[in-house]
């Protein structure tokens, strides 16, 4: 991969390589928690198509390959920003700090003043990435999930 990475809005066109994407990246994850049944693992194409159809998420490209997606939607104040995945040959090449970006000025825009997300407690990278752009930890739960909160209005 030599161009620089293009990020632009989610499309329902995308789901077949969304997913792609997404099972590949959560693969790791499944290790990590013993749990080959995870919800990004088993959704279905008809599932993620229709999730896409009024979505924030955008989608990162490069020399003309889908390399990463996130999904957001806008619920009140709220912009709920779920399955940010990368290509496991693309991960830690700064795709999860663009498309957080991209997806955080696209809730702005459509009137969100904070970003919630969450991850597992096991998922230190994922950890890492949400508190180095200024994610707070706000709730762990009983089984452990981490939800994170910003202001959007920064």
């Amino acid at each position: 991969m030599t161009g620089e990475p293009v990020i632009r809005p989610i499309t329902t066109d995308d789901a077949g390589e969304v997913l792609t994407i997404q099972r590949a990246a959560f693969a790791s994850e499944a290790l990590i928690y013993g749990d080959p049944d995870m919800p990004p693992l088993t959704q279905t194409l008809e599932e993620l198509a229709a999730e896409l159809v009024e979505n924030l998420g955008c989608v990162a490209v490069t020399d003309g390959r889908l390399v990463g997606a996130v999904r957001a939607r806008r619920d009140g104040d709220l912009l709920l920003i779920g399955r940010l995945a990368i290509a496991p040959d693309q991960q830690g090449e700064g795709l999860g700090t663009l498309l957080l970006s991209a997806v955080e000025e696209r809730g702005r825009e459509a009137g969100a003043s904070t970003a919630e997300l969450f991850t597992g407690g096991l998922s230190e990278a994922n950890q890492r990435l949400y508190e180095r752009e200024g994610y707070e930890r706000t709730e762990t739960t009983a089984d452990g999930e981490i939800f994170y909160r910003k202001p959007l209005d920064v």
